[in-house]
């Protein structure tokens, strides 16, 4: 019993932690210790792209809307990186810049997301990198915001907040991003983020690092712009808008393809080398902690049936946990998302593991 013991208070501290505990740790040292951003009157060239694949629901509406921002025409380029669209984005877009001179089409092979943008980072010339999915939409004032951060030297990495309309059906993840937003707040102030917004981010040319075509920018920038003594941050001014997936089942399958590629980052990545006692406090506990939440799971579940009958402590443990489990099975809206996200963990780790972790991505149903 003693083994089940230590099982059993290691994943529940654990899980206390990175859920709970480390966010508030988080907002308080921030408190303390802020380290704000110099932000200026700053206008940089700036390179707009928006990759995508068969997107032509919503293209025409992503550069009109580029087109509108409040931003000196003549300092602005939008390119489309269309990852082998097989659909009529490629023709839309062209129509689109017939009339208007930013605009451009970038064909690329059907090589992914992230093989797309790193070719439209080496056909285009903006100071400031600007990238955006397909189904976002900016406030206009949004990157003006971005890029007056980078008034600051030390900031190479500048992210804006993502707004979640409110989903048709039974999804949560709008409740999930005011915690994350809250959550970025605090790591920004203290000096880097631990993970970025795909909606709407910027780099600086000059810190611009070509990733691996199955990393993913938003969680693979940001810690290495830390190790190269470069700094991430989050500007929750700058605001985009995106529709999240339908349902919960939707939102846990798009989670899975989203965690498969965070799991060959956090195993293969090299995430903590280099990093300092704070910031690699924060990958840990945001990032290597929450994508093990799943497996902590089972092992406090675990642990906690085979301690039922050494006390109390451990019977309220099991109750608990088998409540939160009744309740997703009910439907109960957060309990059935915070179960399925989790779980979502485990399933992908075991995914990556079995079958490697592809370039290329599919849309989650109902985006669009």
């Amino acid at each position: 019993m003693v083994i089940a013991k230590v099982l059993f208070w290691f994943s529940f501290g654990a899980l206390a932690w990175t859920q709970v505990g480390y966010p508030l740790f988080a907002a308080a040292l921030a408190r303390v210790r802020s380290r704000p951003v110099f932000k200026g009157n700053f206008i940089p060239s700036v390179s707009l792209i928006v990759a995508a694949h068969d997107e032509e629901d919503v293209i025409e509406r992503r550069l009109e809307n580029l087109l509108a921002l409040d931003y000196p025409p003549e300092q602005v380029e939008i390119v489309v990186a269309s990852d082998a669209s097989n659909d009529r984005t490629d023709s839309l877009v062209e129509a689109v810049a017939a009339r208007e001179p930013r605009v451009r089409l970038l064909r690329c092979p059907r090589e992914g997301k992230v093989a797309a943008q790193n070719r439209a980072v080496r056909d285009t010339q903006g100071e400031i990198l600007a990238f955006s999915d397909a189904n976002a939409q900016w406030q206009p004032d949004a990157l003006r915001k971005l890029v007056r951060n980078y008034a600051d030297a030390d900031v190479a990495y500048v992210c804006g907040s993502s707004v979640y309309e409110a989903a048709d059906g039974t999804n949560r993840e709008g409740t999930y991003w005011r915690f994350e937003s809250w959550l970025r707040r605090s790591e920004s102030e203290l000096g880097s983020i631990t993970g970025g917004i795909g909606a709407i981010y910027t780099v600086r040319r000059s810190d611009y690092v070509d990733v691996d075509p199955r990393f993913g920018h938003d969680l693979a920038l940001p810690y290495l712009m830390v190790q190269r003594g470069r700094r991430a941050v989050y500007d929750p001014e700058a605001r985009a808008a995106e529709k999240p997936s339908r349902d919960i089942e939707d939102e846990y399958r798009r989670k899975v393809r989203m965690f498969e590629h965070c799991w060959l980052i956090v195993l293969r990545g090299k995430m903590l080398r280099g990093l300092g006692p704070t910031y690699l406090l924060e990958v840990l506990s945001h990032r290597h902690l929450r994508y093990a939440s799943g497996l902590l799971h089972l092992i406090l579940l675990g642990s906690s049936i085979a301690l039922v009958r050494e006390g109390v402590v451990y019977q309220i443990a099991l109750g608990a946990q088998l409540g939160l489990l009744l309740a997703a099975a009910l439907g109960v809206g957060i309990a059935r998302y915070y179960v399925l996200i989790t779980w979502a963990t485990v399933v992908s780790l075991v995914r990556y593991l079995r079958f490697g972790v592809p370039a290329v991505w599919a849309k989650a149903e109902g985006t669009r």
